[in-house]
């Protein structure tokens, strides 16, 4: 009975965990094509899984810390009507998602908004968390830090600052004015505002994070060893928040290894390599935008950066294929997952919406970024 219970567990966790099941899975199989040997030490990029975990836990400390819930007091002290609040809380999420990530940017705030938008009409409330999910994955762009993909693929390129600026803050600037403009058909209908409770942050603990995550950051540009700056981050937290460390999402790191293995493992195979290589070369933005479709942007980062070295035109691509498929940014399900949890939600007609919606700014910055 208790081994039933444990297989079912396990199944479980791997039915809510797809990505890293395919990726296991993935991994699994090229190792029948490339049996294990000394060269297998060689495709885990550890310093990038380092960053990960130690960006990771210091954000979920942060987290614990009430920050968000002090941004999120402000903002609704701040929004007067459904337009205002609409674009503070799209604003938000765009700005947020650079340091702390697209997906901690909308488990903060798509909660939030379904609170408080749910009696202000299903198109409103759909709309508005459209339009955040988009600003999430858009503003996370714009930073080493904002997401997985880029900072994986600073990393794996060892690209400069003024090289990731070049590739990403165009389209940043564009996603930016665009959103503006999005947001001008909310209706202005006055909202009531709920009272807010006074929070207070923990003065000490609040420096010690934020110290953390500066040590993160001088990390990524390569001014401190990630082996410290993870050594510091563990350590630290050991002993202020445990929980951070508990709650560190080591799925993603565990499907991070795993594409590791899979492409180290395709890239010796000399005809597969050759062809993949010849199908992406000269078209990584288009084959960046329509991997993310269908296996989402982190993936397709990982497996196609073992088949280029143009890394600004394969992180514009996987950048913007965040956008279109509900699917294409693993992020964009969390905002579902929080709508549907909303009185009367309409699962049909907000997957319409999001589609359109994304479809509308994937054809405008896919013909910005080919100009460029």
């Amino acid at each position: 009975m208790m081994g039933m219970i444990g297989v079912k567990r396990v199944l479980e966790f791997l039915k809510r965990e797809v990505v890293m099941t395919v990726s296991a899975v993935m991994a699994l199989g090229s190792m029948l094509l490339a049996p294990p040997d000394a060269g297998y030490a060689e495709y885990v990029d550890w310093d990038v899984i380092m960053l990960l975990f130690s960006l990771m836990a210091v954000v979920g400390a942060l987290k614990k810390c009430a920050v968000f819930d002090v941004i999120s007091a402000a903002l609704l002290r701040r929004g007067g009507d459904l337009r205002r609040l609409g674009l503070l809380l799209t604003l938000a999420c765009f700005c947020v998602s650079m340091v702390v990530t697209n997906d901690v940017a909308l488990i903060t705030f798509v909660p939030l908004t379904v609170g408080m938008l749910s009696g202000a009409g299903a198109g409103s409330l759909i709309y508005v968390v459209t339009l955040e999910t988009i600003a999430a994955n858009l503003g996370s762009m714009a930073t080493p830090i904002g997401n997985p993909q880029n900072l994986y693929l600073y990393s794996r390129y060892s690209m400069s600052g003024g090289e990731f600026a070049a590739a990403v803050m165009p389209i940043a600037g564009l996603s930016l004015m665009l959103l503006l403009a999005a947001c001008l058909p909310i209706r202005r209908k006055k909202l009531a505002v709920p009272p807010t409770t006074p929070v207070r942050l923990p003065a000490f603990r609040f420096c010690v994070y934020l110290a953390l995550l500066t040590l993160c950051i001088l990390s990524v540009f390569r001014v401190v060893p990630k082996y410290a700056c993870c050594a510091a981050v563990a350590a630290a937290l050991l002993i202020m928040e445990r929980r951070a460390i508990m709650e560190v999402d080591y799925a993603l790191l565990v499907t991070f290894i795993c594409f590791f293995v899979f492409v180290g493992n395709i890239s010796r195979l000399e005809g597969v390599s050759g062809f993949i290589s010849g199908a992406v070369g000269g078209r990584e933005l288009e084959a960046g935008i329509l991997a993310s479709q269908v296996i989402s942007n982190v993936p397709a980062a990982l497996m196609l950066s073992g088949f280029t070295e143009n890394a600004a035109a394969l992180m514009r691509g996987v950048n913007i294929g965040g956008l279109g498929t509900l699917v294409a940014s693993l992020a964009s399900l969390i905002s579902f997952k929080a709508y549907n949890k909303a009185p009367g939600a309409r699962p049909g007609r907000y997957i319409a919406c999001f589609t359109g919606v994304n479809a509308a700014f994937l054809a405008v910055i896919y013909v910005f970024a080919r100009l460029i």
